[in-house]
């Protein structure tokens, strides 16, 4: 599948990367490409939200699901679990997408993939996925899968992210349109 570059998102000391336009009927799916996402504050999640056409504040509903995979660095923990923490059950929040506990130091960050299907549609809910990983604060990698849907049937054309608390530090977002 091609993917075409629609825009780039870079951060500098941002509260919040928010895509207001790019995001229409042109294509059927759109991947956000999150790179080196580094957070001011330390231990946070990186999270996103959205809006339906015409509408405001980046809360549309969610039913959301997530599990993980980490090792920390001393090879003394692994583990593979269902987190139910990061859940939505009709939840209105930002829903998080990478890591758990994004750490501030210099060689952390995280880096993933959002892939947004068909959110012009104006018949069925809007599903996504994500994948991603991250250097958490304690040492560890972590992989997060997160998947769920936005419950709207009008069309998604915004779409914000941000960590749970403080600024980007520095990151870039691409946005992509595939067919």
């Amino acid at each position: 599948m091609p993917h075409t570059l629609i825009s780039t998102h870079t951060a500098s000391a941002s509260s919040s990367i928010d895509i207001t336009s790019g995001i229409d009927s042109t294509y059927d799916s759109y991947e956000f490409h999150c790179v080196n996402m580094h957070p001011a504050s330390d231990a946070v999640d990186f999270r996103f939200q959205v809006n339906a056409a015409a509408a405001s504040g980046f809360n549309e509903v969610m039913t959301t699901a997530t599990f993980e995979t980490y090792h920390n660095e001393a090879d003394g923990t692994t583990s593979v679990n269902y987190n139910t923490d990061h859940d939505q059950a009709q939840g209105t929040a930002y829903q998080t997408l990478f890591s758990l506990g994004v750490g501030n130091d210099n060689d952390q960050a995280v880096s993933g993939v959002l892939i947004l299907y068909d959110p012009s549609n104006t018949t069925y809910v809007k599903h996504f996925t994500a994948e991603g990983n991250g250097a958490y604060a304690e040492q560890y990698t972590v992989q997060l899968y997160t998947a769920g849907y936005i419950n709207t049937t009008a069309a998604i054309d915004e779409i914000s992210f941000k960590f749970e608390s403080g600024n980007i530090d520095a990151g870039v977002i691409k946005m992509f349109g595939v067919n």
